[in-house]
Order: structure tokens, then C-alpha cells, then sequence
């Protein structure tokens, strides 16, 4: 793996700042963390997390491109979202330049689609992506820490407190919300929160 990783990373330190690189590799080390806490496979989570955001700084023509193209589903409201579009165009690229396939890696597809928005039924792994991206250790955001805290409690405490900061922070700054995060919250909520009670 190690040789194929490399290839990777040589494209990410050329299409990527040095502080999106150094966010990249900080992302990976937290999904392998989480991978060992919680039982998933640690290099496929490093490699997921270092892969996240393949397509951030592409121009923004470019993303919309390979996102109105993306094989995976993709909403209208997610393609009219700027902010937006590099996770779905990220899933695309890899599928399109590195020659990944629905049929055989889609759990690492969808990791990288769904790291900014969240969705129902994702797998463990994309789970600790999103999580791993929320609070890697270049995150300085106010409750940082206690976002960290909550990811190490548990995947569901993690995502459920995630998606709640995540929804009220785009409410509150007017930015639109895909219907696969409402639908992750709601999953989170009847399945983990009406369960603790």
C-alpha cells in the first residue's frame, strides 16, 4: 500500500497549499485513531482521510464539472452550494483519474462524498472521516476540544453531536442544507439518542 500511497500524496502536495496538505495528513492520522478505537480498518481509514479533500483547491468551475458528473448521488441543492462541491467532485476525481470503482471501493467513495455533509447508513468509515475532519489537530474553532472529546465517546455520541453543531452552524451563517444531513441527524437521533434515554 505503501507505494500506492505515495502516488497519492505526490498528487495532493501538487494540487494542494501546504496548509491543505498538512490538514490532509492531520485528518488521516485522526481516522487511523478512531479506525483503532473503533474496530475498522486503521490503513484504509488513514488512506480515506488522506484523500478527503483530493479536490479542494481545484478551480471552481472544474469541481462543478466533475460534480454534475459524479456517479454517486448528488442533489441540486448540493450542486447549487459551492462550499459543497469539492466532496462530491473529490469522489468523481478518484473514480475518474485514479481509476476507482463504484462496484469495488465505494465505501471509501462515499467517505470522501459525504465528509462535508453527512448522510443515512454510512459506513463506520465514513463516520470517522467526517469526524477526523471536524477535529483534526490543525482545527482551532471555539469547543474544538470538546467536539475532540465526543469523537473519542463513541461514534454515535461523535455524529450526534457533530451534526448538531454542523446544522446549527450553517443555519446560523444562511447557508443552504442538503436533505442527506437532515437525513443523517434524524437517522442519529432514533437510532442512538432515543435509545440512551
Amino acid at each position: 500500500m505503501s507505494k500506492e500511497l505515495n502516488k497519492y500524496k505526490d498528487y495532493l502536495k501538487a494540487n494542494l497549499s501546504k496548509k491543505r496538505y498538512t490538514h490532509s495528513l492531520n485528518v488521516a492520522s485522526m481516522s487511523r485513531e478512531l479506525a483503532e478505537l473503533y474496530g475498522e480498518d486503521k490503513e484504509k481509514a488513514y488512506f480515506a482521510g488522506l484523500i478527503h479533500d483530493i479536490a479542494k483547491e481545484l478551480p471552481k468551475d472544474k469541481q462543478f464539472e466533475l460534480a454534475a458528473r459524479c456517479e454517486l448521488d448528488v442533489t441540486e441543492i448540493e450542486l447549487k452550494s459551492t462550499p459543497l462541491l469539492h466532496a462530491i467532485a473529490g469522489a468523481q476525481l478518484l473514480i475518474e483519474k485514479f481509476g476507482m470503482r463504484i462496484e469495488t471501493d465505494r465505501e471509501v467513495l462515499d467517505a470522501v462524498r459525504y465528509h462535508t455533509v453527512g448522510a443515512a447508513g454510512m459506513t463506520k468509515l465514513a463516520k470517522i472521516v467526517y469526524l477526523a475532519d471536524l477535529t483534526s489537530e490543525d482545527r482551532d474553532y471555539k469547543d474544538v476540544k470538546k467536539y475532540r472529546k465526543y469523537a473519542h465517546t463513541s461514534l454515535e455520541k461523535g455524529m450526534y453531536e457533530a451534526l448538531r453543531y454542523s446544522i446549527a452552524d450553517s443555519a446560523c451563517k444562511g447557508n443552504t442544507i442538503p436533505l442527506s444531513t437532515f437525513e443523517a441527524y434524524n437517522e442519529i437521533v432514533l437510532n442512538y439518542v432515543k435509545q440512551a434515554k
